[in-house]
């Protein structure tokens, strides 16, 4: 059993809508695939052995021990291979509970999708799956606390902290869309101009010389000071000399920290002499240059929060430590305590282990302990000298006993400072009084505070801090979106896009679209090729000049990763026909309409798709959206239409020449077909379905119909605005079209546009795309001998996999079957079909090029209409 393919998703697509973040692998079961589960002795008992967690997996059964049913009767190992990679992220502490496993085309294969909430780790997840699976069923020894402690690791480097992740939930539930801008926490929230920025908690609000004040302990305590507010006398020193001065001076029990380190690193607290103070110091110049030298203020360590102006909540923050039961060792002491459930590695849950690490070990020699030696009853060790959550430290929440002068002197700490969430760390012996009259003092202030120990404090009231940094960052009434128009189908999807962004620039908006040529931001290509996947989504996403986005969605994209958003404002599909079947397991057309289908799916509630009701897949998808539907037709008589918009539905049709809207029982005519230049006079019918899309989608975002109209007829298409869609060039004695049509689909609807042409000759150059079926190929080769008068057979220059033969072959076969008698030329390069044809013309012809290299095809056929138009004024 090996992983043959695997993908993974990051955005609503072909396995689940409502669960974005799958990995999907294909697996050859091999050996395994004619086995099942209970034919293997011991297997359901290893397996048990391995994972007794596993006995909270219902499977299909919907009752807990309901996988472990399914092994005792028999399964496949692919559904074995998703359990133990959803097990997996669990035991590192990453529960992911979606799972499906399906048989794949091939006899032997299936395809295993499961939920991630890490993608390495997901990924990290199947591959050690199948290596456990192949060992439960071989019954070899294998180490699972390898995996899981590489899991482990991949969590703490790439998931989200607490506070970040308690900042994003709050967003996700008020429906503000995030996008992690990389590894680490900077994290986009809501989408082109409307969005704002985090990095843990630090926002795109936070002023830089504030941090810069928080991060210099000199400089913030001199203004603090300055302002009346408590603060430990001390000094900075920057050698042993110094350091004997500062103590002479303040005396013991002094604190020593680096002057800008943060999260206590370095510090060292309760110095009572000479001997501890070099060690103190030393220890802090690993972290910084110049050390800081204070008084050591006696009482509870406590932190108080404030977020954009006002205090929201206060921690008292106790370092890691046990208590003596009178039998046990420090170190047992240690372990029980690591034992309780709340407690993970780094950030995986409430409470963080207990390490017994280099600072532990200096406490404990300090007070002439090892971690053998055992305490009295009752007796307390601290077994860190900070309060830090993250050494495993303890948080109770104490935000309602927190004294008014306290908020107020909170308040303005974080006004002083300039910081808009600030931590403040204070020193006293009850935060329930105030600091001037407990002799307390403010030891720091913090420009990226924790939320940790407020969200999740080990005892009192959790409280969602995350709530107003996000009131702060998004006030009621602002948005954090901007209207998106997805548009995918087989054919036509290229041109709808260009021409409803058309329609929204002339609108005023600052549009960003993608195409199958490229990444356009306010109509500057700013990245060229086939865009149309979740990475060329973001891109506009995330470009804060951007207010309005039109993204085309191919099915490549929707396979190969999911959508780039997890919903849009309207949903459009243009048509499903045969198309690239065959390929990523889509073997019919049913395969590929549930794959467009995602767009629709992923609308808005209050949203629209707009769907195709002359086809009937695209109409059968209206049976399975949550949102509002229209939908357009050539045929204003169509029953669909009309049984829709008897029940008030909205519509758009072709109808009297006219491109027409229909609401309740209303006709809204937008302009006459042969007026709008994208339908080439009427001809070309294929565009009309474009136009009565791209109309539907203006209408429902509220543009007004002169609006709409004017975009009409301001839409020229030319190889610039519209490149290898209909691009038409008139030579003087015949006329040439250049367009990108790469499937039956495609050549039929330009056949039909010819067919209202009055040409002497019809010359096609024509390809098969390497990488379609052999059917395909000959489909293509049956249709060009019908629509043509003369083919010229050509090759792309990646045969995708292929021989020349191999496409070749089939195509010929087709016009042979189609058309015997019909004139054929084979020219495997493109530029030099073309070159051919051009030469060849005669008057009155019509040549047709289907390209794979449209700028170079549009270049050749210029720089010839140039060398044209020379000879006919010269003669």
């Amino acid at each position: 059993m090996k992983i043959i393919d695997l993908r993974v998703m990051r955005g609503p697509n072909y396995w689940s809508v409502k669960h974005p973040k799958l990995i999907v692998i294909k697996l050859a079961l091999e050996e395994l695939s004619q086995k099942y589960t209970n034919e293997v002795p011991h297997f359901l008992s290893r397996l048990k052995k391995m994972f007794p967690g596993m006995q909270r997996h219902r499977a299909a059964e919907g009752v807990e021990g309901g996988f472990f049913n399914a092994v005792a009767e028999g399964t496949t190992f692919g559904h074995v291979v998703q359990h133990v990679a959803l097990e997996l992220q669990t035991l590192a502490g990453m529960e992911s509970g979606y799972g499906r496993c399906y048989p794949a085309h091939e006899e032997d294969h299936m395809t295993v999708v499961y939920s991630y909430q890490e993608e390495r780790a997901g990924e990290y997840a199947a591959y050690a799956a199948v290596r456990i699976t192949r060992a439960l069923v071989s019954g070899e020894k294998y180490r699972l606390s390898e995996d899981i402690t590489r899991l482990h690791d991949i969590r703490e480097d790439e998931y989200f902290g607490p506070s970040t992740y308690s900042i994003v939930s709050e967003a996700v539930s008020r429906g503000i869309p995030y996008i992690r801008l990389n590894r680490h926490s900077l994290i986009q929230l809501g989408y082109g101009v409307n969005q704002k920025r985090i990095q843990a908690t630090m926002t795109c609000k936070t002023a830089c010389f504030s941090v810069e004040i928080a991060g210099d302990k000199n400089a913030t305590k001199d203004i603090l000071e300055e302002a009346g507010i408590p603060v430990p006398r001390g000094t900075t020193v920057s050698s042993q000399e110094e350091l004997k001065r500062a103590i002479s001076w303040l005396g013991y029990p002094i604190v020593i920290k680096p002057l800008d380190g943060n999260h206590g690193k370095g510090a060292t607290i309760n110095i009572t002499n000479a001997k501890d103070a070099h060690k103190g110091f030393t220890e802090a110049r690993k972290h910084s240059q110049l050390v800081m030298v204070e008084q050591y203020i006696q009482g509870f360590d406590f932190r108080l929060l404030v977020i954009n102006g006002k205090f929201v909540a206060a921690a008292k923050r106790t370092p890691a430590m046990v208590t003596g039961d009178g039998t046990s060792t420090i170190k047992q002491l240690i372990d029980r305590e690591n034992r309780d459930p709340r407690r993970g590695i780094g950030h995986e849950k409430v409470l963080t282990r207990i390490k017994i690490d280099k600072h532990t070990k200096n406490i404990l020699k300090s007070l002439n302990l090892t971690t053998k030696s055992v305490l009295p009853v009752g007796e307390v060790l601290y077994l860190k000298s900070t309060a830090n959550i993250s050494t495993g430290g303890t948080a109770t929440d104490v935000t309602d006993l927190v004294d008014p002068y306290n908020i107020l002197m909170a308040e303005r700490i974080a006004g002083l400072i300039g910081l808009d969430v600030c931590g403040i760390d204070v020193m006293t012996s009850d935060i329930a009084i105030p600091l001037n009259e407990t002799r307390g003092a403010v030891l720091e202030v913090n420009a990226a505070p924790g939320f940790r120990m407020h969200i999740s404090p080990t005892f009192g009231l959790p409280r969602n801090v995350a709530e107003p940094v996000i009131d702060m960052l998004f006030p009621h009434g602002k948005p954090a979106r901007v209207p998106i128009i997805a548009v995918t189908g087989t054919n036509g999807k290229t041109t709808t896009t260009r021409l409803i962004a058309h329609m929204v620039k002339h609108k005023g908006y600052q549009v960003g679209y993608t195409t199958t040529e490229g990444i356009y931001i306010q109509d500057k290509l700013l990245e060229k090729g086939d865009t149309t996947g979740s990475y060329s989504a973001e891109f506009v996403l995330k470009d804060p000049t951007v207010n309005f986005a039109v993204l085309e969605c191919a099915r490549g994209g929707l396979l190969r990763a999911g959508l780039g958003f997890e919903q849009c404002d309207i949903g459009i599909v243009t048509n499903v026909s045969s198309d690239h079947l065959g390929l990523r397991d889509i073997y019919t057309l049913e395969d590929l309409a549930k794959v467009k289908a995602v767009i629709p799916k992923s609308v808005s509630k209050d949203g629209y798709a707009v769907l195709n009701a002359d086809d009937d897949l695209v109409y059968a998808m209206a049976e399975d959206v949550s949102c509002k539907v229209a939908f357009f037709s050539m045929d204003e008589n169509n029953p669909r239409i009309l049984k829709h918009i008897a029940k008030g539905g909205l519509a758009a049709v072709y109808e009297n020449g006219y491109i027409s809207i229909f609401k309740n029982s209303y006709k809204i005519r937008i302009d006459r077909v042969a007026d709008v230049p994208l339908t080439f006079g009427g001809k070309a019918k294929f565009n009309i379905e474009n136009i009565l899309a791209a109309t539907l989608a203006g209408y429902i975002s509220h543009f007004e119909v002169e609006d709409i109209k004017t975009s009409l007829r301001t839409f020229i298409p030319s190889p610039s605005k519209t490149p290898g869609r209909m691009n038409l060039f008139k030579f003087p004695n015949f006329e040439v079209l250049v367009d990108y049509a790469h499937n039956v689909g495609g050549l039929k609807a330009i056949g039909e546009y010819m067919d209202a042409l009055e040409a002497t000759k019809k010359v096609g150059i024509v390809a098969a795309v390497g990488d379609r079926r052999p059917e395909d190929f000959y489909e293509i080769g049956q249709v060009a001998g019908q629509i043509f008068d003369e083919v010229i057979v050509r090759l792309d220059s990646d045969l995708r996999g292929k021989t020349a033969d191999e496409i070749m072959g089939p195509v010929l076969q087709g016009i042979e079957d189609a058309a015997p008698e019909k004139a054929v030329h084979q020219i495997p390069e493109e530029m030099r079909a073309i070159a051919f044809a051009l030469e060849h013309a005669e008057p009155g012809s019509f040549i047709a090029i289907f390209t794979e290299d449209v700028h170079e095809s549009v270049k050749m056929v210029e720089s010839f209409k140039v060398i044209q138009d020379r000879k006919m004024f010269v003669e």
